[in-house]
């Protein structure tokens, strides 16, 4: 039997955890990893205590037709990645790596496409995660650093910020 390599080791623990999840559109599991240790896992999922899609039987942002990556505040759920840095310290975080995976909830299908949202990305980096190992097939993963979400700073992309100057009111 051939032994498989650390990073698809991880991943198939992520996505073991995956299972848990509770949405009804994307399933994904995560796990933060630091000096070959396991820190947390994490699953997507209603907080504790609410009921989840699969017990409503909905999705909002299904129902409202949201396209995929948009509205996530209109969305039940804690993502994956949130829950397993929630359930760890910050300390052990720094210097970590997150493994990520995800389903597609309908099919059971791989998501090849699975990345962080806005908002993971930005716990992610204040957690001091080094990096983020993403599964892309059954044996495919994309090593992400996160000093590139760092260096390329999303949540300005694009934007223009016109500065006006103010008279003084200073006297």
């Amino acid at each position: 039997m051939r032994r498989i390599d650390k990073e698809n080791y991880y991943l198939d623990i992520a996505q073991t955890v995956l299972e848990r999840s509770t949405c009804r559109r994307r399933c994904y599991g995560a796990i933060i990893v630091r000096q070959d240790e396991i820190v947390a896992t994490g699953y997507n999922g209603a907080p504790r205590g609410r009921a989840n899609c699969n017990e409503l039987g909905y999705c909002v942002r299904e129902q409202m037709q949201v396209p995929r990556g948009e509205r996530y505040e209109l969305c039940r759920s804690v993502h994956a990645e949130a829950n397993a840095i929630i359930s760890a310290s910050r300390n052990e975080c720094i210097g970590g790596t997150i493994y990520l995976v995800g389903r597609d909830a309908a099919t059971g299908a791989l998501l090849s496409d699975a990345t962080s949202c806005s908002m993971c990305r930005r716990m992610i980096i204040n957690a001091g995660l080094e990096r983020v190992v993403i599964r892309r097939t059954e044996t495919e993963y994309e090593i992400v650093p996160v000093r590139e979400w760092i260096e390329n700073d999303d949540s300005i992309a694009g934007q223009e910020y016109v500065l006006e100057e103010e008279p003084c009111n200073c006297g």
